[in-house]
């Protein structure tokens, strides 16, 4: 059912593109910088620590000139580092993704300063596969994590792109090998990429 439901959202996403004018802009470029994650379970008694990690990858993006709609879309290598507290032991998680986020991108129009500051908002699907094998104690960790991604940016000089969106985990993340406990994902991401 989840396969369904990811390859139907893949679908609309290629359809959009697909719709989008011919004078439509597409830009590609390298994209870096770190995020912030902790869990939410679904018992009380743990007791998640916000950790740093890092990201990488390329950004490609399709932009209708005058309107300012668009999508943007990542392949990304997310290191996710996270800590919790089970009773008085401390345990940590740490592991690495292969992200693809899919935004709807709206920039804003303001011609006095485009050329210098174009601030944008974007909201969209984040499928993460899981490429570190580790798991930890009872905890096994899930191979696919998807989240829903809420940003805001601006675009300076009309290349680079800094931005920060809040992902929420839609899925669970892991889980202990008797389904007792689960948690999702939460993070913040502070990116910059540089548009060609």
């Amino acid at each position: 059912m989840k396969t369904i439901k990811t390859l139907i959202a893949a679908i609309v996403v290629a359809c959009g593109m697909v719709a989008l004018p011919a004078n439509a802009q597409f830009r590609i470029g390298p994209k870096v910088g770190i995020n912030v994650n902790s869990f939410h379970f679904n018992k009380a008694t743990f007791d998640s620590n916000n950790r740093v990690g890092f990201n990488a990858g390329i950004l490609t993006e399709f932009t209708v000139p005058l309107v300012g709609i668009g999508f943007d879309a990542s392949v990304m290598y997310v290191r996710r580092n996270a800590s919790f507290t089970t009773g008085e032991e401390k345990v940590t998680n740490n592991r690495s993704y292969i992200d693809i986020p899919i935004n709807l991108k709206y920039k804003l129009n303001i011609p006095v300063i485009n050329n210098i500051v174009r601030p944008y908002l974007a909201t969209g699907p984040a499928f993460a596969f899981l490429t570190s094998k580790k798991n930890f104690d009872e905890f096994r960790n899930k191979k696919c994590d998807i989240a829903w991604n809420f940003g805001f940016g601006a675009e300076l000089l009309r290349h680079v792109q800094i931005g920060a969106s809040y992902g929420i985990g839609l899925n669970k993340a892991f889980k202990t090998t008797d389904n007792a406990i689960d948690g999702k994902n939460r993070y913040w991401t502070v990116t910059a990429a540089y548009l060609f």
